[in-house]
């Protein structure tokens, strides 16, 4: 599928206590990123809705002045679900602080549960594919 990708500046404004960029300023660029990715593949942003966000470990932390970036693409399909696979890497230190997994699920205008008749494509990139294959295990 699609990578969708996005970059941030950290500013002074999305530091914590410990001049380091927020945990919860990432998870809403994490979540936005990943929310990019199943609307656009989905087509209707309107019919896309975060279900769960399958934990977040935070590996470094990021400085003011950084720049980073967020990958993100569909690795699998349900029925009604569609789960995204994003990572975040800094420009500048060139690390990957997070990474992780996002299930939405398409609903109709009540807010109920229809199928998107999506279908994943193949792929032959074998990190692409251990993706996938943790997208299946997911709870």
């Amino acid at each position: 599928m699609k990578d969708y990708v996005n970059s941030r500046l950290v500013k002074s404004e999305e530091l914590n206590h410990h001049g380091t960029l927020f945990a919860g300023r990432t998870a809403e660029w994490f979540v936005e990123s990943a929310f990019i990715a199943a609307a656009s593949t989905m087509g209707n942003p309107q019919n896309v809705v975060c279900l769960n966000i399958h934990g977040l470990l935070f590996r470094h932390p990021v400085n003011k002045g950084e720049i980073v970036k967020f990958t993100s693409k569909v690795v699998h399909l349900g029925k009604t679900s569609i789960v995204v696979y994003t990572k975040m890497e800094t420009e500048i230190a060139k690390t990957t602080p997070v990474d992780g997994f996002i299930t939405f699920i398409s609903i109709d205008e009540n807010g109920n549960k229809y199928p998107h008749g999506l279908e994943l494509d193949e792929t032959q990139d074998e990190e692409e594919i251990k993706i996938r294959e943790r997208a299946k295990n997911l709870k």
